[in-house]
Order: structure tokens, then sequence, then C-alpha cells
């Protein structure tokens, strides 16, 4: 199973709308925005006005199954070609026809409005025609066929990996969903539609500015830069992998489902074993997206404590600088609460950990991203140097072991202690210094 040669082509938009198209239920929703919508009706309708001979609108790649083309990538356009046709007049696309889930419909009427008003600059119902006879016959993309998911998969990998750029999790989202094809088509579903249920900019936020700089601080690697090239850190044990690593977690996992799943709490009374360690690989497939849905409830809970506890003058909120010394906070809480447990986060854990965290905020003019990616490694020369937390903590076998460590007193200069004063006051307070 693999590409079918044959019907690797440029075909013409008529070509591709009278094949037996349809979405794949676990397909993201139609989001083009009315901006976007607007572009590709003008780049066409140049073209057309230029009498251009080809207008290539991209690429698509398509699972085929017997008769039927599953689209997996190109839905945006080929849907927002179908909105045009239809306010054309010309409704040979049936994938309006089908049952679209209700998070589709309003872009898509919203799309249909804007175009039909593009439209009526044609004047005539002649030129109306002979546009869409331009949009079917001079319009053509590239037409990629496979017959198996997989492949479908990966071709769309490599093609988001060299042209424009899709987001990270979104090219994570294809790949854990090429790791599933033991699955039902009704467990995908159900998997990404809370994975489309949460917010886009929130999965971005999380893989940047959480998951990925915490995977790589407690190595005391670098936790800057994340982006599309490096997605390796989360595709995580892949299906074939047979090396004993690899069997150890997928074994490891097993277990702790089927402990959940059966019931074997009772035997260590109300409590369940966590399936997810940020120290530890994330075995492809459904375990990835249950692995982000998890870290994404459990920041918000760990959000949720900071406000509970704190005063909010205790959290600055000057400028962007601020903003990284409370992801810090955030991150480093999560990591411990990964590690031991909501249960183990104390008073005097949430003091300490706040202590660490902002003591840097008194020991520097401006904070950038850089400024928390040196301290988070224990490599930052003001403050802390030598001490990585994220290292300490994986490496803790009891909460308490956090009590011993003893942080530096930050050096604060007179210009920054007018500015900080409140906080100046807080950190004294839990640390008895004298700054």
């Amino acid at each position: 199973m693999a590409l079918i040669e044959n019907e690797l082509k440029i075909v013409s938009l008529e070509d591709l709308m009278n094949l037996e198209l349809a979405l794949p239920s676990y397909q993201r929703p139609y989001r083009w925005t009315v901006k976007s919508a607007n572009t590709l009706f003008q780049d066409i309708y140049e073209s057309f006005n230029l009498a251009l001979k080809e207008y290539r609108i991209g690429s698509v790649i398509l699972h085929k199954h017997k008769s039927i083309y599953y689209i997996v990538d190109g839905q945006q356009r080929i849907i927002t070609v179908s909105i045009l046709l239809h306010a054309l007049g010309d409704d040979r696309s049936k994938l309006l026809k089908e049952e679209i889930n209700l998070a589709f419909k309003e872009p898509i009427l919203q799309n249909f409005f804007i175009l039909k008003r593009r439209i009526i600059e044609l004047n005539t119902n002649e030129r109306k025609e002979i546009f869409k006879n331009y949009l079917l016959k001079n319009c053509t993309i590239v037409k990629i066929v496979t017959d198996s998911e997989q492949e479908a998969f990966q071709f769309f990998d490599s093609q988001n990996s060299r042209g424009k750029e899709l987001s990270p999790h979104d090219l994570l989202k294809s790949f854990h969903l090429r790791e599933m094809n033991e699955e039902s088509e009704e467990y995908k579903v159900s998997i990404i539609k809370k994975w489309e249920a949460t917010n886009s900019d929130h999965l971005e936020d999380l893989f940047k500015n959480y998951l990925y700089p915490m995977t790589q601080w407690y190595k005391g690697n670098g936790g800057l830069g994340y982006s599309s090239s490096r997605i390796d850190a989360f595709k995580g044990i892949i299906g074939v992998n047979r090396e004993n690593y690899a069997v150890y977690h997928k074994a490891s996992n097993l277990y702790v489902e089927q402990f959940n799943a059966t019931g074997g709490n009772e035997l260590i009374g109300s409590m369940s074993l966590n399936q997810f360690q940020l120290t530890q690989p994330v075995l492809a497939g459904k375990r990835f997206f249950k692995y982000v849905l998890h870290y994404g409830s459990l920041l918000e809970l760990i959000q949720k404590e900071i406000k509970r506890f704190h005063p909010p003058d205790d959290i600055p909120t000057n400028g962007r600088g601020e903003t990284y010394i409370k992801q810090l906070y955030e991150s480093v809480l999560l990591f411990f609460v990964d590690r031991f447990g909501f249960e183990n986060l104390n008073e005097s854990i949430l003091l300490q950990l706040y202590s660490w965290s902002y003591s840097l905020r008194l020991v520097m003019y401006s904070v950038y991203p850089e400024t928390i990616n040196k301290y988070a490694k224990g490599e930052h020369d003001r403050l802390n140097y030598g001490l990585n937390l994220f290292t300490i903590i994986s490496e803790m076998k009891e909460p308490s072991e956090l009590k011993l460590l003893i942080f530096d007193k930050p050096l604060v200069k007179e210009e920054i202690k007018t500015k900080y004063d409140h906080l100046i006051k807080v950190l004294n307070n839990i640390n008895m210094w004298d700054i």
C-alpha cells in the first residue's frame, strides 16, 4: 500500500470536484476566515482578468478507500472552492451537502456571504458563467492519492515541513493520528473532538512556554525556540519500536491503564496511578492526545491555585518580564506536582518555589526569555548559579527534600528596590532576609 502513481497528477478543479470527495470524521473544523476566502477569490479573479492559461491553487492529499477520496490535506481550500461554486450557482460539490459539524457552519456562512458579494463585481450573468468556467477548467491543483491512511499522513507531514508551515501542534496531531491506525473511527472522533475543543492558542502556549521548556530544562538543555522543526520531542515511542526501553515504557503504560480501568485503585484507597511523567517519553497515538489534555488541565489547576493562595500584589504584572517570571513559577509548580502529586503542594512548597522564581525579578532591570532559560538551567551568573531546580526535583525521592535547599539572597540595586518594594517585603518574610 502506498502512493497511487497513476493518480499523481495536476488536475483541474472540475476533475477534482467530480470525484467522490469526503471529509474524515476526525478532520479539524473548517476555520478559514473571510480574509483568507477573499484572498483566494482575489487571486483567482486577477488571474481571470489577466486571462492566464492556468492558475495553480496548491495541492491536495487524498486517501482513497474503494471509490471514496478522503481529504487528508487541502480541506480548507477545497471547502472554500465549494462555497465559491455554490455562490456561483453550481452545487456539484457534495461536501457542503454532508452533515457537517456545527463548528463548520458559522465560517461557511460568513465566507458564502463575502464571496457572494465579490461575485457581484462580475456584473452580468454571462460574465459570471465565464468566470465559473475559468474556475473549473483553468484553476488546477496537484492531486496526491494514496491507498493507505498512514501514507497519506506521511505525505501531509513532509508537505508541511517544506511548504507553508502549519502550527507544530497541528503537525503533531497528524503524526499521532497516523499512529492510531488500530483504533476505531469512533474512538478517533472522540479523541479529536476533545482536542479540537481546546483553543488553538492555548495549545500553542502549552507546548511553547511550558511542556517543551520543562522537558528540556530538567536535562540541562535550552528550552527556547520551540517550532515545527523540534516536534520530535513529542513524537514519543511509536508502535514499531521494539528496543528494550520502548518495550519497558509500553508495558508500564499498559499496566497503569489496566490498573486504573479495572478498579485496582481499591487496593490502595481512592488513589489512582498517574499515567504520565514529564521526565518519561510519551507513547505515540492516543496516549499523546491524553498527555496533552492532561497537562493542559493540570496547568489550569496550578494557575487557579496561584490565584487562590497569593494576594494579587504578590504577582507583579508590570510588563512582559513579569509574564515570563510567572510562567517560570507556574512551570516549576507543575513540574513538582507532576512528580509528587497535588496533595504534596503545601504552603511551604508554594512559598519556596515562589521565592526561587521571583527572586530573579529583583536582580534584573529587564527579563527576557533567554534570562528565564539561563536561570532554569542554573546558568544565570547573578543568582543561584549551578542550581538547576528542575533537575533537582526530577531526582528527588521525597517532596520534603525540597526544603533542604537554600537559595541565594538576591543583590538588589536601589533603582529596582523602589519599583518592587512589595515583592521585596514578601521575599524577606519568606526567607528571613534583609534585602
